[in-house]
């Protein structure tokens, strides 16, 4: 499995980019934005830190307790925050929010914990983009407390999802595949 180097990442831009920031720029908001602020990124990884874990409200807890297996959606939120943050990047511009996209699997995946709540110090959630193209990225992702690594794993994001399902022609001189 290929994981985030823990070593720093040297921020690329100075602005304070806040839970505000990210609910703004996520498709999630309210309780489900689950990360309070970026702590540095670049072209590709990013790292985030969370204290949502211990909100006993936090909507993804089941039965009061929060499953180590929740990490995955904080990676998720991280790798949507990186996707905003190159599109500014490369636009030049400030979007509104990322491209539509949806995760279409993870793998890997280790915990190393049962649970997430019961970690009093906050989150840090590296994600690192390891592949892709226009239509989709891959990326390797790791849930610290600490030092300690609780999760970790891959996660593929298919862009543009509301693209998806939509038939794509053969190129030219080729028959149709189906």
């Amino acid at each position: 499995m290929t994981t985030p180097a823990s070593t720093p990442m040297p921020a690329l831009t100075t602005a304070t980019l806040d839970r505000a920031w990210i609910a703004a720029h996520i498709p999630h908001d309210g309780a489900m934005c689950l990360l309070d602020r970026v702590e540095a990124w670049d072209a590709a990884r990013i790292r985030c830190s969370a204290t949502s874990h211990r909100d006993p409200h936090n909507p993804l807890r089941s039965r009061g307790r929060l499953a180590s297996v929740c990490g995955i959606e904080y990676a998720a939120q991280a790798m949507a925050v990186h996707g905003a943050l190159v599109g500014t990047q490369h636009a030049q511009t400030e979007p509104a929010r990322p491209r539509a996209g949806y995760l279409a699997s993870v793998r890997n995946v280790d915990a190393f914990v049962d649970r997430l709540d019961t970690f009093e110090l906050p989150l840090t959630v590296d994600a690192e983009r390891i592949g892709g193209d226009d239509r989709s990225v891959l990326y390797g992702f790791t849930l610290r407390c600490g030092e300690r690594v609780l999760l970790g794993g891959r996660a593929a994001v298919m862009l543009d999802a509301s693209a998806a399902g939509v038939p794509v022609p053969p190129p030219a001189g080729r028959a149709d595949p189906r």
